[in-house]
């Protein structure tokens, strides 16, 4: 099932979901730290809520996604490209002073060519921020346990493997790619991308999970 098939899901699934506003956009705003009148690139757009977020600090946004539907909705923040990640192809080198990906990682399947064509687009010494759900969740078997007690516990799965699981998504089933924190890094470094800050938040309404990790943010800087 594509995305194409699940837009009207989605939209309706995070009308109300609070947690954009209360974990999300805040990590990103927090990594990325986007100066008014800069433009960044929003690679995985959505519907443009991240990019509206962005908009409301004086930068200029442009986005990326593959589903026209959501496309549409996210062009009331900025300019977007209908593409399939991670090819910019179309985009000319030096073109941006930042990049983000939020919560879209998952849905690549080369995130060594996402940062090989990041670091083309964004300027020398630009940004790029990554906003993820934390690979210690997404791992092939990973899933919460509750004992006796009625805690919540968590399995961790095959944390060291790179694959895919099919995740529940509407009336169908989506692709995620795992890969652990190890390969993201590597990956990143590999083509010049320089870390300077790495965040890790528990989950942010569930008590009984206050010690398992929920989300994982990075910020790089393009080495020049």
């Amino acid at each position: 099932m594509s995305w194409s098939d699940l837009s009207d899901w989605w939209v309706a699934e995070i009308e109300d979901d609070p947690a954009y506003e209360a974990a999300v956009n805040p990590m990103l705003l927090d990594v990325l730290r986007p100066d008014a009148g800069l433009t960044y690139l929003d690679l995985g757009c959505g519907e443009g809520r991240v990019m509206r977020a962005l908009k409301g600090t004086g930068a200029v946004v442009h986005g990326v996604d593959l589903t026209p539907a959501l496309a549409r909705r996210a062009a009331d923040s900025g300019p977007v490209v209908i593409g399939r990640l991670p090819d910019l192809g179309f985009l000319r080198d030096d073109s941006y002073d930042g990049a983000f990906c939020v919560l879209a990682l998952e849905h690549i399947e080369d995130e060594g060519r996402l940062f090989a064509e990041a670091a083309r687009a964004v300027r020398p010494s630009g940004i790029f921020a990554l906003v993820i759900n934390h690979p210690f969740r997404t791992a092939p078997g990973a899933t919460p346990i509750s004992d006796s007690d009625g805690e919540t516990l968590w399995r961790p799965g095959d944390y060291f493997s790179s694959g895919t699981t099919l995740e529940p998504a509407g009336e169908g089933q989506m692709l995620f790619h795992h890969r652990n924190t190890a390969r993201i890094l590597e990956s990143a470094a590999a083509v010049g991308w320089y870390l300077e800050r790495f965040v890790e938040v528990p989950h942010h309404e569930l008590d009984d999970q206050a010690g398992i990790p929920r989300l994982l943010a990075c910020r790089w800087r393009l080495l020049p």
